[in-house]
């Protein structure tokens, strides 16, 4: 019985259909992780994967963790050192009373911080930044701001290749130097933004009408706050400089973060403890269990299928391989998460060597694909967990009906300028 069950794919796709609705619904109020790592471990409890390619795929997200850690020790010094709520009060007061003037405000912020420290930050460190605003201006409807901080992650993320750490996982050893990047990448990343921009303020504009304070007084910068302000700036640039030179992401932003808790601890009130407990560790066998998700899938066979599929098309079209891939990657992104989708597409495109504009496509349906639902993105996960800190809450149909009206023009429109490079 272990026998032919192991011999068959489907069970494979079952634990991942069922590990998927784990991760979206949440049954029991159960954290994700939770979902994610009993379907790792039921994979090899039933023999679906052996025990050395679970532990290959437990450690082929050691980049992931090491930048995910640093990115959590970075906002959790910067939160407890009042920085957020400088930034709160420094937007609150640019913001004059507006409320609309304050939603562009943060949603170039939101552009910013995705560009130049990736998606995952966005949702790491700019999420409990935002909240911070809206409690400063006394904003009865926080939610039009917070989901600036979802939406964004994706839309800007391919701005630059540290924008997502997809970017990485999709040209693995091919990827294009950054003046190379720019050119085919801009046209895409303006319309995606734009097109983000105001689809989401006027799916929000009812909401914008409210009233918010606009008497902040700005409170005074703490040393270690500006510390970590820097600190956050410095890692800006080392992932730059990583990136340029094609240095995995994962070690200098681990380095830049603890380097950065290091010394803001030193001359802070607070000690480790008050920063470990508050990081949300749970994410770590989120990621380590997708990761192995994704490894019994290729053993199911289905890399090099969809490889020889994508070949074939190309060689018929590759106008029709770029439009039909990216949308069915769009789409699948959302059914197991844009981290084990983008994987697979990695490794179906070199398999399958696309043209640059085909590759270009699925590059930005896997960045941009997941803001349809809150299970779509790493990032957009990570939102969730900050959010549920916050006390906010915001439930998969409310993000999916929302993320139905944001995402298609977005997309359309960025794969459509991915052909004028083409």
């Amino acid at each position: 019985m272990m026998g032919a069950l192991a011999a068959s794919p489907w069970a494979t796709w079952g634990i991942a259909a069922a590990v998927t609705a784990g991760v979206i619904i949440r049954p029991f109020s159960w954290p994700e992780f939770v979902w994610a790592a009993s379907g790792a471990i039921l994979l090899v409890l039933l023999g679906l994967l052996p025990v050395p390619d679970a532990l290959s795929g437990v450690m082929k997200g050691t980049d992931v963790y090491l930048f995910l850690v640093g990115m959590m020790l970075l906002a959790e010094v910067a939160r407890l050192e009042g920085l957020f709520d400088w930034l709160a009060a420094k937007a609150a007061v640019l913001a004059k009373g507006s409320a609309t003037r304050l939603f562009t405000l943060v949603f170039a912020v939101g552009t910013v911080v995705t560009a130049f420290l990736s998606n995952d930050a966005t949702a790491v460190v700019l999420t409990p930044a935002v909240a911070a605003v809206v409690k400063t201006v006394k904003a009865e409807q926080p939610l039009p701001y917070l989901f600036i901080c979802a939406f964004i992650a994706n839309a800007a993320s391919f701005v630059l290749p540290i924008s997502n750490p997809a970017n990485l996982v999709i040209y693995g050893s091919h990827m294009p130097p950054l003046l190379a990047w720019l050119p085919r990448y801009a046209l895409p990343s303006l319309l995606s933004i734009l097109a983000t921009y105001f689809v989401l303020r006027w799916t929000q504009r009812t909401s914008l009408q409210q009233d918010i304070s606009s008497e902040i007084e700005l409170p005074e910068l703490s040393a270690g706050g500006k510390m970590a302000a820097w600190g956050i700036g410095a890692t800006a640039v080392v992932l730059l400089a990583s990136s340029a030179f094609d240095i995995q992401l994962g070690l200098p932003t681990f380095l830049a973060g603890a380097a950065t808790a290091v010394l803001v601890l030193l001359r802070s009130k607070s000690g480790p403890t008050a920063v470990l407990k508050n990081i949300s560790w749970g994410l770590l066998p989120l990621v380590a269990g997708l990761f192995v998700l994704v490894e019994s899938l290729e053993k199911t066979g289905v890399t090099n299928d969809l490889a020889g599929l994508l070949h074939d098309v190309v060689q018929r079209s590759a106008t029709l391989a770029a439009w039909g891939s990216g949308v069915v990657l769009a789409v699948g992104c959302n059914l197991v998460n844009n981290l084990p989708a983008g994987l697979v597409a990695g490794r179906v495109v070199e398999i399958a060597q696309v043209p640059d504009h085909v590759r270009a496509a699925v590059l930005i349906c896997v960045d941009l694909g997941p803001n349809l639902s809150v299970t779509g993105s790493l990032a957009t996960i990570l939102w969730l967990t900050a959010l549920r800190r916050e006390g906010q809450s915001v439930g998969a149909w409310t993000f999916l009906k929302l993320g139905a009206r944001v995402m298609p023009p977005a997309l359309l429109l960025a794969v459509a300028g991915a052909f004028v490079f083409g």
